[in-house]
């Protein structure tokens, strides 16, 4: 059976331009979704989020390749990020981060297939993240660009996306910093047959 990948059908989302910011209308999709506080790098609440994602993701895929004779790719890792004090985002204190991390689920996976994988990976995983849900983000008009480069080398096309870009055009803030990963390196130990997960290496989307 054919494979469906949604970067290539949307390539608007999941292939910016690393030269500029573009403003688009992201559609509103459902997700597999994880709430979270703190330092990724540290937060062992953070690696949690992750292997439960995608363990959920991959269970959701295989039972739509047995049930609905559907296959795909799992979409990449996503990320919205905020802090209560909008400084300490700006300042990197990634200890008072906030976070949901997310993995797109396609709209014919059901509740039911949600409910059906969960349950499947609590018996080698053991009780789900507490906020572990899926549900539709509608993130609307948004700005985003392709960030090649570390984490922590984001700033200056903040800053430039803050300064510059935004004021220029009369827009200001109206949701969260939203980050797509597109190459990975964090090694995840994911039980995924011929597929893997997403690297990632962000791209930025900013509403």
């Amino acid at each position: 059976m054919d494979k469906i990948d949604f970067k290539k059908i949307h390539p608007e989302l999941y292939r910016p331009s690393a030269k500029d910011f573009a403003l688009i209308d992201v559609p509103a999709m459902q997700f597999v979704m994880v709430d979270g506080l703190g330092n990724p790098n540290r937060a062992p609440s953070y690696a949690r989020a992750i292997e439960w994602l995608f363990s959920v993701s991959y269970a959701m895929k295989f039972a739509a390749r047995a049930s609905l004779k559907t296959d795909y790719v799992v979409p990449p890792l996503e990320g919205l990020w905020w802090a209560d004090d909008p400084a300490d985002f700006a300042a990197r204190r990634k200890e008072r981060w906030r976070w949901t991390m997310m993995v797109m689920a396609p709209d014919f996976l059901t509740r039911a297939m949600f409910k059906a994988a969960v349950e499947k990976t609590e018996k080698k995983r053991g009780a789900p993240p507490e906020s572990l849900r899926i549900e539709e983000y509608a993130e609307g008009r948004a700005f985003q660009i392709l960030h090649i480069g570390g984490y922590d080398d984001e700033g200056p096309t903040l800053a430039r996306l803050h300064d510059d870009v935004m004021p220029s055009q009369g827009f200001t803030f109206s949701g969260k910093h939203h980050e797509i990963y597109l190459s990975d390196a964090q090694n995840r130990a994911i039980e995924t047959e011929d597929d893997s997960p997403a690297a990632r290496s962000p791209f930025l989307r900013r509403r």
